[in-house]
């Protein structure tokens, strides 16, 4: 069963990463058609800028992802021993490098991984998670990120991250180039085609904010349900991990945190706990229950 949900969510992250790269080459291809007649031109000019905006946010990654989310480093085991040795431990049972650690004022309780690689890799911890977690809960939060950092799910979540800002640059650029007249003017012989071109070149640009947001919690949902079982996998300890998830079920919001990062989290911090009917399809993270549920049957 372990190694089957591993396997099974590893094909679910390929299919979405091709959509996401499929996305930003339809939204290149139709702001290339509307605004220079060109679809082919405007594949490439989208491929340039998401390379870039993939190379600097997964260059700079750490600082930035810790800087949005008030996270402040600690540096020896004196400053949190609970969290370093616990990290520590994991790292060891994970066979990655000690990854650099943070923690967050913040009562609600909440963990996540981000880096570029193992090697450049971080964790932080909220203060309520350190207070409600006892050790066996607390191994198996770390064991979840220890396999957000193994599988590379942390360099994963940072190029949805870099691809969907990519989407927002390229749609505003649209609209504002739309808005001050920078349009191509229809060729006379377009005709009935042209016109369904232009229009379905519209649409794709407008919604395709809400297809990268929808491709993104795809993608952090599939890794949730992996990295549970990676912990189950590291500790040996099922019941740590859904005792974890139990505790983290009545959470409260966060107050301070950055929503782009929403789906780096163990659980969604911005509802935590709370499930609404729509959240398959919007939510960052799988309901708490269903991950429960998948821990149990194993």
């Amino acid at each position: 069963m372990l190694y089957q949900q591993i396997a099974q969510n590893k094909r679910k992250t390929v299919l979405v990463m091709v959509g996401f790269f499929l996305l930003v080459a339809l939204i290149g291809a139709a702001i290339g058609y509307l605004f220079a007649g060109s679809a082919v031109g405007g594949i490439i000019i989208a491929g340039i800028i998401a390379l870039i905006y993939m190379s600097v946010i997964i260059g700079q990654s750490t600082d930035v992802v810790m800087n949005m989310n008030n996270a402040h480093e600690i540096h020896s085991a004196q400053e949190a021993p609970a969290l370093w040795h616990v990290v520590e431990d994991m790292a060891m049972v994970a066979q990655v490098p000690m990854p650099r650690v943070y923690i967050i004022d913040d009562p609600s309780p909440n963990a996540f991984a981000t880096g570029n690689n193992p090697e450049h890799a971080a964790v932080a911890a909220t203060t309520g998670l350190l207070q409600i977690m006892n050790r066996e809960e607390l191994e198996a939060v770390m064991g979840h990120e220890m396999s957000h950092v193994r599988n590379y799910d942390i360099r994963l979540q940072t190029i949805a991250l870099a691809l969907a800002a990519a989407i927002s640059m390229l749609v505003n650029f649209a609209g504002n180039f739309w808005w001050f007249g920078g349009r191509r003017d229809r060729d006379e012989n377009d005709g009935g085609w042209g016109i369904l071109a232009i229009v379905g070149s519209i649409l794709l640009i407008m919604l395709a904010p809400l297809a990268a947001t929808i491709a993104q919690m795809a993608l952090s949902r599939n890794r949730e349900y992996l990295a549970d079982a990676g912990s189950v996998e590291l500790t040996r300890n099922p019941q740590g991990m859904i005792s974890a998830l139990e505790k983290l079920k009545t959470a409260q919001p966060m107050k301070h945190m950055a929503p782009s990062s929403s789906g780096l989290y163990i659980s969604d911090p911005e509802e935590n706990g709370h499930h609404r009917w729509y959240d398959d399809l919007f939510a960052t993270h799988p309901p708490l229950d269903a991950r429960i549920k998948r821990l149990e049957e194993m």
